[in-house]
């Protein structure tokens, strides 16, 4: 009951993450604070205190990690390629699906993010290296995918 109570409030703040990214560009701080907050309630509420440090512990090398890629990234090309938010909200999704759902969190993300680029393009949007396109829609589709197959794969 409790994670499909969670699991349901996730896709409530994906969606109001998706909208506000998409129209402004940007992934609230209090957004991030929440996912990730219901992310470690979660890991507590239904694996104790040591699942709830475990979450805590994976958000956090996530979310390093990804600032130093964007560091990394920003060093090298002068412009910034991930968002500060994506970091964060990174971090927060790493509560929920650890390392071990990153790759799959990512792998979603990526290839959602290249179709809509694919279907701009048909649609006669010009693309280019300086077109951006908010990431975070996609990053919370990845997330909500990568928790879906983690959920599937328990219960089996």
């Amino acid at each position: 009951m409790v994670i499909a109570a969670s699991f349901g409030l996730l896709c409530l703040l994906s969606a109001i993450l998706a909208w506000i990214d998409i129209r402004h560009g940007i992934i609230p701080d209090w957004l991030n604070l929440a996912i990730a907050g219901l992310g470690l309630s979660t890991a507590f509420l239904t694996g104790g205190p040591s699942s709830g440090l475990e979450a805590a512990c994976e958000g956090a090398v996530i979310g390093a990690i990804f600032w130093l890629l964007r560091r990394l990234y920003f060093t090298f090309r002068k412009v910034q390629g991930l968002g500060l938010g994506d970091v964060k909200f990174l971090a927060a999704a790493g509560t929920w699906v650890g390392v071990t759902g990153l790759p799959v969190l990512l792998l979603v993300a990526t290839l959602t993010a290249l179709i809509c680029a694919g279907v701009m393009q048909l649609a006669g949007r010009q693309l280019n290296s300086q077109t951006s396109l908010s990431f975070g829609p996609f990053l919370a589709i990845g997330l909500l995918f990568a928790l879906g197959l983690q959920q599937h794969w328990s219960c089996c």
